[in-house]
């Protein structure tokens, strides 16, 4: 469909150079939670997620994206404004809660949703685009509340509780209908139930999403359309016939079985959310690692949790397509953090480690045919001011993050910065190509950790001790995150 309305100038790479469209690009922004690099066009022979696949194969993947926090709802931030945290309450759960809903319009920043639907985009978020998992305030065991997360952001806010009742009792649903806080956390981390897709809360958003899009379809109106999918969050619930797609014998158990050498337990946690679900077969801890046997299990269910996912999306991008979107339609999968699969001792996200920063990031943009893979590396911070030069948007506050359309693009990549910073457990860390620098501000030593990316990718050793030298060279790069929060 050519779409009309509110006439602006959008380029696009193309093979030959740059083209040019009258049009206005849709966007579809599709954000997992808890999603680290674990498909197969990150390189993992195992997991099974071909629709994933297929699209990074048309678009531009971030191999190297790494979030602001940790954690679900100051990630989450941090992606809707493009701003870096500067307060304790940026790195909390209820980041947006108290720095956008319960500001005064004028003293909120604007998050690129609200943005585009101030320039005109008709603005739909389907599930968890921000914190709370329905877009309303109110706490897991409360009754649905009334006012919005996002005030200003969306012409449509739209959830399917289902059977569950409420958001929060979905998000921790199981396939009967009950949920973790409903039974007293007395469940299971996992569950393969006999049920067809819409027997979890993530079917009922892809129908959602489906039948949103022949809507829109039929708008003369560019739109901007969030659904926000649920796993792999635990618990790792999908139906049984995506846990059927693997052998459990054949996946792999973690490269970092260990607490990292020269590290205070300080650095890392103690499982406090993956043992909530008190019905699993063993306890999670930092003083002794589960056994083999269970964290297979438990991976086999992430993985099933994944496949599950990676159907929702391709039965959301096929309907883009059948309705003729796809071609001025941009796409971003995104992943709003990673996630600890025994790695560390830890079961869980909340550390300033890789396995806990580094999350899925890919954008097809209208143009886009042939996929490209790009190492450089990347924050969350700079999708907001990448999306406003595809959209030809004016930000309305300073950003933190830079526009990636010059990588997308092939030009000027040359002096890309190359780093990426977040923040979390009194701590901030920057990661360049090579190195991870950390410096923590606490009693517990030692505060500063430091990892060679080059000859230990999975950050079993810290050697800032015996490299002080080398601390001391990266440290003005390290300077220029410090926000001065943990101060």
């Amino acid at each position: 469909m050519v779409r009309t309305a509110f006439l602006c100038l959008i380029i696009f790479q193309t093979t030959g150079g740059w083209s040019q469209t009258a049009s206005p690009p849709n966007v579809l922004f599709i954000s997992i939670d808890d999603l680290r690099p674990e498909l197969g066009c990150y390189g993992n022979p195992i997991v099974q997620s071909p629709n994933l696949d297929k699209l990074a194969s048309q678009a531009h993947l971030f191999t190297n994206h790494f979030v602001t926090v940790p954690t679900c709802g100051a990630s989450r931030y941090g992606l809707l404004t493009g701003l870096y945290p500067r307060t304790r309450t940026a790195v909390s759960n209820d980041a947006i809660r108290k720095l956008i809903a319960e500001q005064r319009q004028e003293e909120r920043p604007e998050t690129f949703v609200a943005n585009l639907k101030r320039n005109g985009y008709y603005t739909v978020g389907i599930g968890k685009i921000s914190h709370y998992v329905d877009g309303l305030l109110y706490g897991y065991t409360d009754p649905v509340g009334t006012e919005w997360e996002l005030p200003d952001s969306w012409d449509e806010m739209l959830f399917d509780a289902g059977k569950w009742g409420t958001g929060w009792n979905a998000f921790f649903g199981y396939a009967d209908g009950s949920n973790r806080q409903g039974k007293n956390k007395q469940v299971k981390p996992y569950e393969a139930a006999e049920v067809a897709d819409t027997g979890y809360p993530d079917g009922l958003t892809t129908e959602l999403a489906l039948q949103k899009l022949q809507e829109l379809a039929a708008k003369e109106q560019p739109f901007f359309l969030g659904v926000g999918f649920f796993k792999p969050h635990l618990p790792f619930n999908a139906p049984k016939k995506y846990w059927d797609l693997y052998d459990r014998a054949d996946i792999p158990l973690t490269n970092s079985p260990d607490i990292p050498a020269n590290v205070h337990p300080a650095s890392l946690h103690n499982n406090g959310e993956f043992n909530h679900y008190q019905l699993g077969e063993e306890k999670a801890s930092l003083e002794q690692a589960i056994s083999d046997e269970y964290a297979r299990k438990l991976k086999h269910g992430y993985y099933a949790s994944i496949s599950y996912i990676d159907a929702q999306v391709g039965k959301v991008l096929d309907e883009l397509s059948r309705l003729g979107l796809a071609e001025n339609t941009i796409v971003v999968v995104w992943g709003d953090h990673g996630w600890h699969l025994g790695d560390d001792r830890i079961w869980g996200k909340h550390t300033n480690f890789e396995y806990a920063l580094n999350s899925v990031f890919m954008i097809k943009t209208p143009d886009s045919s042939q996929g490209k893979r790009h190492d450089e590396i990347v924050s969350t911070v700079d999708i907001y001011p990448t999306l406003m030069e595809l959209c030809d948007k004016e930000a309305s506050h300073p950003l933190d993050g830079n526009s990636l359309v010059r990588l997308l693009s092939g030009t000027n990549s040359t002096d890309w910065r190359n780093t990426a910073y977040s923040y979390f457990r009194q701590g901030i860390t920057v990661r360049t190509h090579r190195y991870r620098l950390t410096q923590y501000f606490r009693e517990e030593e030692p505060t500063t950790e430091l990892y060679d990316h080059r000859t230990d990718p999975y950050e079993n050793e810290n050697i800032a001790a015996q490299s002080p030298n080398l601390v001391k060279s990266l440290l003005p790069i390290w300077e220029e995150g410090n926000t001065s929060l943990f101060e």
